[in-house]
């Protein structure tokens, strides 16, 4: 089997092909970068050494990546409504560990009580660490990958 004739690369093809490499692994690292940043340590937002607890009513559950999210109206020391925003682990986690959203969302309009930590900023953004149900069950999610799970 005869080969063809070898084709002439020019030079300044060879440096435009070297530049769109290099420019598609600069825009490959920017979207990296950003999404790496995007997960974080509850430890960077939240303070891990001051826990709390809230008492309101289950509004909403955000079973979505990268974290699942409770919504509570609570009542803050004036008794004036304040709207709680609690993160808490992804949806394979706790599907790791047995439970499912509807666990969680059964209790929507419910009373319950979130102990967990707050956002360092103040705002009414916190951390889950154990959710109580108003039957008196509970959710306990431990440091490490376990939980203990009572829905």
């Amino acid at each position: 089997m005869a080969a063809g004739p070898a084709k002439v690369v020019a030079p300044w093809e060879v440096v435009v092909r070297r530049r769109a490499v290099a420019a598609s692994f600069a825009i490959v690292a920017v979207l990296l970068t950003g999404a790496l940043s995007a997960h974080h340590s509850p430890s960077a937002v939240f303070d891990m050494a001051k826990p709390f607890a809230i008492q309101g009513t289950l509004t909403k559950v955000d079973w979505v990546n990268p974290h699942i999210s409770l919504f509570i109206e609570a009542r803050g020391a004036d008794g004036s409504p304040e709207a709680w925003k609690i993160e808490s682990q992804p949806p394979s986690w706790f599907k790791h560990v047995g439970l499912v959203r509807a666990d969680i969302a059964k209790a929507v309009g419910q009373t319950i009580t979130v102990g967990g930590v707050r956002a360092r900023d103040g705002s009414h953004y916190a951390y889950l660490q154990k959710l109580t149900f108003s039957n008196g069950n509970s959710i306990e999610l431990e440091r490490g990958a376990s939980a203990e799970a009572k829905p």
